[in-house]
């Protein structure tokens, strides 16, 4: 039986790192799990997050997958060390991997970041970035409606442009030259996006260099999957199954095997 890479986010936003790890690694089976009952997961506190993160976790485990990729900016700047400390296999962000793209593809060393609230507040990125260069300068926005905009499958719509161009007015006044998309729904938007930023500022989506990471840590552990077959991936998600379903099928561009989850959210304790 194929050890599969489990992949957690909020709702339908770690598709774009699900996408991109079918891209680079297209031997590998994936199983997915969206919370996406319970997102956006930007404003909620901390405890909060790390809470649903370790559930789905504790999901995820009884499959018994070979990596856990925490395919959310918040539940990574949450979430990922304590989920470290807690399983026995592998487990990757996505700050830290957008970050070392962002330094690459830097040339003024002024980078901004866009991302949820908790995202923003929690100063993930910035630490991420400071600690790989600390002459870099950084320009942090939280921009909390774009979440909805994805999850309700309305990114492609005129009402997104307009809620992307009032989200960026100061952002687009920085004197950046690139600009992390930190959170992993907002690739969904990157043409809205590029739109307002305009082409002098370079897009950086963590999925790409997340999917680079999975492969290194794989091949490093002797854990690339071997042979010809074709892998079946399995989705599963926690709210809206048909919604969850259009917006991957779209995105993905094939059919999915999805699997509606009724999740009993547990209460936090003082």
């Amino acid at each position: 039986m194929q050890q599969a890479i489990a992949i957690l986010d909020s709702g339908v936003g770690g598709l774009t790192v699900a996408k991109e790890v079918m891209r680079q690694l297209p031997r590998e089976k994936i199983i997915y799990f969206g919370d996406s009952a319970r997102a956006p997961y930007g404003p909620r506190s901390p405890q909060e997050v790390a809470l649903f993160t370790e559930q789905i976790v504790d999901y995820l485990i009884q499959f018994n997958p070979k990596m856990i990729v925490i395919a959310c900016n918040t539940a990574t700047a949450f979430a990922l060390n304590y989920i470290k400390e807690k399983v026995t296999i592998p487990v990757i962000g996505v700050i830290h991997p957008g970050a070392r793209a962002a330094i690459s593809a830097t040339k003024t060393g002024k980078v901004g970041v866009i991302g949820t609230i908790g995202t923003v507040q929690s100063g993930a990125y910035s630490a991420a970035l400071k600690e790989l260069n600390p002459a870099i300068d950084i320009y942090s926005e939280a921009c909390p409606a774009f979440v909805p905009l994805v999850e309700q499958d309305l990114f492609e719509t005129p009402e997104a442009l307009v809620v992307v161009q009032d989200s960026l007015r100061e952002m687009k006044q920085q004197p950046i030259d690139c600009l992390i998309l930190g959170c992993t729904h907002y690739p969904f938007l990157k043409n809205r996006i590029k739109e307002v930023m305009g082409p002098k500022v370079k897009l950086i989506s963590s999925a790409d260099e997340t999917a680079r990471e999975i492969s290194t840590v794989l091949y490093q552990k002797g854990k690339l999957a071997r042979g010809n077959d074709i892998p079946i991936h399995q989705f599963f998600c926690s709210g809206d199954a048909e919604m969850f379903r259009k917006i991957a099928c779209q995105w993905l561009g094939e059919q999915i095997e999805l699997t509606p989850i009724v999740w009993q959210t547990p209460v936090l304790h003082d």
